[in-house]
């Protein structure tokens, strides 16, 4: 049985500013870590692949985890480490080394390797048969411009790839400010988006490539939305579950 639910009641969108403030309030002002916002983003994330792609059992299904250099790519490796955990076979693919990840996502790729989490460099990335998904961790809400690189390899390799792709907070290379779609963009199947919907996610041209669009708890205080800078009502949105089904 699903533990997602339907949420259907009106919810505010923020734009990436609104976004960066809550984690800063989040770290500076509540003492919640950026590991534990990570691990929060993991879980959802990890309860959505199985939930709604892995057919409700993880073991034995083959999962392919893209990972960038910035945090986003933190929240797709603690979900690798669940669905290992759960008996799912994940290989991981990183645009770039791990000296050059955040440290937060270093640090989440360290315990992969001492789990003995199969870890790639994206120009490796092959083929997809036998495999049931992908989990797209490269670029989050913090780009500027289009891809390039390893990172625009990986997006145009998974737009190729026939499986399909589960977008953490938001499909690698949209604006999700303006909703503005950079060349190239992630299309997934499916987006699980962060802490409150972000305004980019609602666009015209937008809601084709985020596919479902889904909400996951990272654990912020409904207070923390009422301070100065936010000034927004949230109220328990998150009490029946952790992911919410949301349009």
């Amino acid at each position: 049985m699903s533990s997602i639910r339907v949420y259907r009641d009106p919810l505010p969108a923020i734009d990436v500013p609104q976004m960066a403030e809550v984690d800063r309030l989040m770290t500076e002002e509540y003492h919640i870590s950026l590991l534990q916002m990570m691990e929060n983003a993991g879980r959802c994330l990890a309860i959505l692949a199985r939930d709604r792609f892995l057919e409700g059992d993880p073991s034995g299904k083959r999962v392919m985890v893209l990972a960038g250099a910035g945090n986003n790519a933190g929240g797709a490796l603690a979900c690798a480490r669940r669905l290992h955990g759960w008996g799912a076979e994940i290989e991981v693919y990183t645009a770039t080394a791990p000296g050059e990840m955040k440290p937060a996502s270093a640090h989440q790729l360290s315990i992969l390797e001492r789990i003995g989490v199969s870890i790639r460099s994206g120009a490796e990335l092959g083929a997809t048969r036998g495999f049931e998904l992908i989990v797209d961790g490269i670029i989050g809400y913090n780009l500027s411009g289009d891809p390039h690189g390893l990172p625009k390899s990986m997006i145009e390799w998974a737009n190729r790839s026939p499986i399909p792709t589960l977008s953490l907070d938001t499909p690698s290379g949209l604006d999700l400010t303006t909703g503005a779609v950079h060349k190239p963009t992630i299309k997934a199947r499916a987006t699980l988006t962060l802490a409150l919907p972000k305004k980019g996610l609602y666009g015209e041209k937008v809601v084709d490539l985020r596919g479902e669009l889904y909400l996951g708890d990272i654990g912020v205080p409904p207070a923390l939305y009422e301070e100065p800078g936010l000034e927004l009502k949230v109220g328990p949105i998150f009490c029946e579950s952790d992911v919410l089904r949301i349009e």
